[in-house]
């Protein structure tokens, strides 16, 4: 294939796009399990004790006593009960202003921090909440904990799913591009084969050719996949934008992940060799 040829452009062109999809896809995956791992670590150092309101109930006085059994289970850094402000806050979007909370069977949130590296005994703390404050219960968060694990695991396979159909369409394309340039090049080709050039020689002429059209295009394509995230991560950041309201608030890519974006762009080119060497020794078998 020579080198300034329409096909070997249009090469380039089509691995930087492949590499700029297995990119994103390889970014996006690593955004969202790191979102998931940090929601899961800041579920995992609280808990919440709830305290259900009934008629006749002090919950002044069930507040104070499930607070102090907090406090004093080993490992709990603080309890911090809600203020009326604070459950008026949380009911004004579905009840609006001026709730009357006397009138109101609203529970009593109690929101319990834990030490860092420590592992209360939750089991033992529900018990004695049970038994001593009536109407109260612990909520570890453990079903959210379990559903978030199966959502990041699912969004992580289908994330590696679109990546193996990414390299797949690579590596057809390049197969394609391949017979194309074996077959402008049969004359030359055949001739070196008669004369007993080795198809190993051959195969590494076309291998070389590919290589340098697959580490363009992929840099290319990771490149712009890298200067993407860069952009997304300092305008989510940046004074004034609304990234905390994000679903997976600020897009925090780690130098492992853009070091992950780049090694998918060599690894295409990598491929687009490989590829392209045994697409020339299967048609160098079949002219023997």
């Amino acid at each position: 294939m020579p080198r300034a040829s329409l096909a070997g452009n249009a090469l380039t062109v089509i691995i930087a796009i492949m590499s700029f999809l297995a990119s994103l896809t390889v970014g996006a995956v690593g955004v969202v399990r790191e979102a998931a791992s940090s929601w899961q670590g800041q579920v995992l150092r609280e808990v919440t004790i709830q305290i259900a309101s009934a008629e006749g109930r002090d919950m002044k006085a069930a507040v104070n006593k499930a607070v102090e059994i907090a406090r004093s289970t080993p490992g709990i850094a603080n309890a911090v009960p809600y203020t009326d402000a604070d459950i008026m806050r949380l009911l004004e979007p579905w009840l609006g202003k001026n709730i009357a909370l006397d009138e109101l069977p609203a529970p009593r949130l109690i929101v319990v921090r834990i030490e860092e590296g420590k592992t209360p005994d939750f089991n033992a703390l529900s018990t004695r909440l049970a038994r001593d404050v009536p109407g109260a219960s612990l909520d570890d968060h453990r079903a959210w904990l379990e559903k978030l694990r199966i959502t990041g695991n699912a969004l992580s396979g289908f994330g590696l799913a679109i990546l193996l159909l990414v390299l797949f369409a690579t590596a057809l394309s390049v197969l394609f591009a391949t017979r194309s340039a074996v077959s402008g090049n049969r004359d030359v080709v055949e001739v070196l084969h008669v004369v007993g050039a080795r198809d190993g020689y051959i195969a590494r002429a076309f291998g070389r050719r590919f290589l340098g059209l697959g580490l363009r295009g992929g840099l290319i394509g990771g490149g712009l996949a890298v200067l993407l995230f860069a952009f997304a991560d300092w305008s989510s950041g940046a004074a004034g934008q609304p990234g905390s309201e994000a679903l997976l608030g600020r897009i925090d890519m780690s130098l492992a992940g853009y070091g992950a974006i780049l090694l998918v762009g060599i690894f295409i080119a990598v491929l687009t060799t490989v590829t392209s060497r045994l697409t020339v020794m299967a048609h160098l078998r079949r002219l023997d």
